[in-house]
């Protein structure tokens, strides 16, 4: 299975936090699972930490591609049809950020890790 982590699954797999699902868990460490963390998850995770709402990710912005990397993650980066299909999705959701997650799982037909049960409603597999 190839699995695409939201910014909060990564942070919280990283910290090892409990709001972290079982399910999630266990899939995020199974090794016949290829993981990635998308460049727009480091983009969130660098403005939320400069506007002072992720204090917590200090340690990780130091070298976000290391810790990726540290946890033999793969970096999904963002091309251009990314960015087309996230700029052309329907609907209220507005976060640039999440739209961005949506169009890669959509495009990559990645499993998205993610608590977000409105992710669902944009036809992406979603587990939590």
């Amino acid at each position: 299975m190839q699995l695409l982590l939201d910014t909060h699954a990564f942070l919280w797999w990283l910290a090892g936090d409990t709001a972290l699902s079982a399910a999630a868990r266990k899939a995020i460490g199974d090794e016949n699972n290829d993981v990635f963390v998308s460049a727009a998850s480091a983009w969130e995770i660098a403005t939320k930490h400069r506007l002072g709402k992720l204090p917590g990710a200090a340690a990780i912005m130091t070298d976000i591609e290391g810790a990726i990397a540290d946890q033999s993650f793969v970096a999904l980066p963002i091309a251009i049809r990314h960015g087309e299909v996230a700029g052309a999705l329907p609907g209220p959701h507005r976060d640039p950020f999440d739209r961005m997650l949506i169009a890669q799982a959509m495009i990559e037909r990645f499993v998205l890790v993610t608590n977000e049960q409105t992710f669902g409603s944009y036809g992406v597999a979603r587990l939590w």
